[in-house]
């Protein structure tokens, strides 16, 4: 976080198995969050060991929303927010 960076959460956070890694999610700044699908591979739950695919992103928005007790739309709306800083839209 002092480096400015980043930090990207895939449909792994979403796992029965990744509680450290939603620990992780509930201590990372809601500004510096951004969602990732490593689409063909990982997909969320309930698609795990399926291909995945960008329009599952959805599911783990809630997740991480979930995580940090917001709605949905509230959540998506910083996380674009967050998309347009880093790539200057």
């Amino acid at each position: 976080m002092n480096l400015d960076f980043y930090i990207s959460f895939s449909g792994v956070v979403t796992f029965k198995s990744a509680e450290e890694l939603r620990e992780v999610a509930r201590r990372i700044p809601l500004e510096r969050i951004l969602i990732e699908t490593d689409a063909p591979y990982l997909a969320p739950v309930p698609h795990r060991g399926k291909p995945n695919s960008p329009c599952f992103i959805p599911l783990i928005a809630t997740v991480l929303a979930d995580i940090h007790g917001m709605p949905l739309p509230e959540f998506a709306a910083v996380v674009r927010e967050n998309y347009q800083r880093l790539f200057n839209f």
